[in-house]
């Protein structure tokens, strides 16, 4: 295994809380997460995140990773075999699994680029990068907390505005920002062509995936909310999203520091989820699937789909990257194609770093949950999640973390793991470099044409339970996605593309606005006989079966001339043959 310099980017000392003990419950319906009884003097300031975007500047990288292994790796053992003592130590081990987990899985996130300018305000964030010579913006949308108080207020980021609990976040006493991840990093694109802002920068064919530069642009909103005074926001920041939203969070959460409160829902594949686990779990989405259904994932782990045993890393890896700030993980047992036993094994494996690090309570895992509607706001987690809001961004709570795993998809760790965990001294940790960290290198390809579209693009949930989702990934989408044509002369069009299986579907519907820009829009259309519409995302409906109307919602009704926005919704039955018409005013 060979060693490579440093990082170059800025690193602050990790936050040690007080120990706690991991208590299993194995012959419960849940595995509950004992309390801290041993420490009495926590204080709401030990839970505040790093004050930079990445810790361990001065530590070095390694390049390669160890061998192939059917268990998941030792999260505690450094590239050059040994393992660590000190929870000091973790610094810079937490660095090396970030350089594998970079080269081996999602891609490279580049430091903060050379300018990020923008501005907050109570309904808005603009962001506007520029370096080496180009140039992107995107915006998201705020909504202030409903429990009032004048602020300046917490915030939780929600990808796509899908899935997320808004309600109760702002009840709670955190702002939600609306985070559209396609104006960062497009899905529907090639992996040869990828596009968004982050491509602008960086280039059409980067080998970075989806998933981490959409993170990269949850850094760039937290950038400006730094610079911004903290007149409206501040910096305590959560982040959350469901299904390919619910990956989304999780990445951010753990490759910004920054973060205070990391929120993955229904994450899967690609999410949570141990890549080690996944190939052997009957029903579970492969790793291939989740490979190829959209360039989520770094182009590199395309090597690894078919042998996620000869990976350097595995997500209770990256679990354990996010301690000791909070993580709240929320997992659907209902659905196979979830993988939620493969989700308790990762977070399981990951619980072991925040014990190790004494912050066993600032993790939960729930999968406990009776509703088994994909993406759906369920009342066990609401209590829960006001208590991380309280805790990790309003810092006026201390409530233990818990596991709550759905007796039928109880992970077995000791099936996954040759390593124990160590009892970690306390000691003196390094304080951050005080120079500011180099802006990355120019991109060597040209940055994309064509511009983002204006919305997120929707999550596309896995098959419905009755029946139960295929042991086998559901089939390609059987309608084509929409070519590129010109945009009409005046009004809307629309286009829809399809992805069926056994059962059901899901349909995402392009909106592209004329030659003028649109603010609202309506789109028709009849589904075939025996279709019935179970839910929709992105849009406003009318009707469930026959003739049925989608409009937009607040955040996706104005379209800019030429350019498009995409809603989506799942049925059963069969999908093929609608034809969307729309209109716009």
């Amino acid at each position: 295994m060979s060693i490579s310099s440093g990082r170059s980017k800025a690193r602050s000392a990790v936050v040690v809380l007080a120990a706690a003990a991991l208590t299993i419950a194995a012959a419960a319906t849940v595995v509950s997460v004992g309390s801290a009884s041993a420490d009495t003097t926590a204080t709401p300031d030990m839970f505040v995140a790093s004050t930079v975007e990445d810790e361990g500047a001065d530590c070095p990288v390694p390049s390669t990773g160890p061998g192939s292994n059917s268990r998941l790796p030792d999260p505690f053992r450094k590239a050059n075999g040994t393992r660590i003592t000190t929870k000091a130590d973790w610094r810079c081990l937490r660095a090396e699994t970030r350089e594998l987990a970079e080269r081996f899985v999602y891609g490279d996130k580049p430091a903060k680029p050379a300018t990020v300018t923008g501005s907050v305000s109570s309904s808005s964030i603009t962001v506007n990068v520029s370096h080496q010579g180009r140039s992107a913006s995107f915006s998201a949308s705020v909504q202030l907390p409903t429990s009032g108080g004048s602020g300046p207020h917490p915030a939780v980021i929600v990808y796509g505005g899908f899935g997320a609990d808004t309600a109760t976040i702002r009840s709670a006493g955190a702002a939600v920002i609306n985070f559209d991840p396609a104006s960062v990093a497009r899905e529907g694109t090639p992996r040869n062509n990828k596009q968004g802002a982050f491509y602008t920068l960086y280039g059409a064919t980067s080998s970075t995936g989806l998933l981490m530069a959409q993170a990269w642009g949850v850094s760039r909103i937290i950038d400006v909310i730094e610079q911004s005074g903290g007149n409206i926001l501040r910096t305590d920041i959560g982040v959350t999203g469901c299904s390919r939203y619910g990956k989304g969070a999780f990445v951010a959460g753990v490759f910004d520091q920054r973060v205070a409160l990391t929120m993955p829902i229904e994450s899967g594949s690609g999410g949570v989820a141990a890549f080690r686990s996944i190939a052997t779990e009957s029903g579970a989405q492969p790793l291939s699937s989740a490979y190829g259904e959209q360039p989520w994932l770094g182009d590199a782990f395309g090597s690894y789909t078919g042998n996620p045993a000869g990976l350097p890393v595995d997500t209770h890896q990256m679990v354990g990257m996010v301690a000791p700030r909070g993580l709240f993980v929320m997992d659907n047992p209902h659905i196979d194609w979830l993988a939620p036993t493969s989700g308790s094994v990762g977070a399981l494996g990951g619980a072991e770093v925040y014990r190790a690090l004494g912050a066993i309570e600032n993790i939960t895992y729930w999968s406990a949950v009776s509703d088994g509607t994909h993406c759906a706001s369920r009342s066990e987690w609401r209590t829960p999640l006001q208590q991380h809001i309280q805790k990790f961004l309003l810092n006026t709570g201390s409530s233990a973390g818990t596991f709550r795993i759905a007796s039928n998809r109880q992970g077995n760790l000791a099936q996954w793991r040759d390593w124990t965990t160590p009892t970690l001294a306390d000691g003196p940790t390094t304080p951050p470099p005080t120079t500011a960290p180099p802006t990355t290198p120019p991109p060597t390809t040209a940055p994309p044409t064509t511009p983002p579209p204006t919305t997120a693009p929707p999550t596309t949930p896995p098959p419905p339970t009755t029946p139960p989702p295929p042991t086998t990934p559901p089939p390609p989408p059987t309608t084509p996605p929409p070519p590129t044509t010109p945009p009409p002369s005046g009004g809307c069009s629309a286009t829809v593309s399809l992805n069926q299986w056994n059962g059901g579907f899901v349909a995402t519907v392009r909106v592209t606005a004329g030659s003028s820009s649109i603010s609202g829009w309506t789109v028709s259309m009849t589904l075939p006989s025996g279709a019935t519409v179970t839910n929709a995302w992105n849009a406003n409906r009318s009707g469930n079966s026959g003739a049925v109307q989608f409009t937009n919602v607040s955040y996706n009704g104005s379209v800019g001339a030429g350019q498009s926005t995409e809603f989506g919704f799942q049925g059963t039955g069969t999908g093929s043959g609608m034809s969307p018409t729309c209109s716009s005013r």
